[in-house]
């Protein structure tokens, strides 16, 4: 299975009354590893599909660990399943190298104009299948 993978950077404000990373914090971690790929990666392959609309449309996270900062923060992303108008991201991200959340998140292309979800496109398939397992 092929991998995305991404450094992200902790700030100190991420973290929470009780010292560790707000929950709502790692969400935003998990953004910017799906930006980097949609955005980054599959801009310069080609594809400006996603760049032009993508939506949550589903959340699925697993608490596994506490994080504090400072740590060292990798998330590998890669695509669980590839539908007609949707398709599912799943992560694990790691801190000092030890597994603390898992997560999954539905996308569904999203046409800006008519503010309507898209079916996902022969070469936006073709670029998630080579994350998939």
């Amino acid at each position: 299975m092929a991998r995305f993978t991404v450094d992200v950077a902790l700030r100190w404000s991420d973290m929470d009354a009780f010292g560790h990373v707000n929950n709502n914090q790692f969400m935003v971690l998990l953004e910017e590893a799906r930006v980097a790929m949609t955005f980054g990666v599959a801009a310069d392959a080609g594809l400006v599909g996603f760049r032009e609309g993508i939506v949550v449309a589903r959340h699925e996270v697993d608490y596994l660990l506490p994080v504090t900062v400072p740590a060292e923060v990798r998330v590998e992303l890669w695509v669980e399943r590839i539908g007609n108008s949707s398709f599912t991201f799943a992560y694990e991200l790691f801190a000092n190298d030890k597994l603390a959340l898992k997560a999954r998140s539905v996308m569904v292309p999203f046409n800006t104009e008519t503010q309507r979800p898209r079916r996902v496109t022969g070469p936006e398939r073709a670029f998630l299948e080579q994350w998939t397992d």
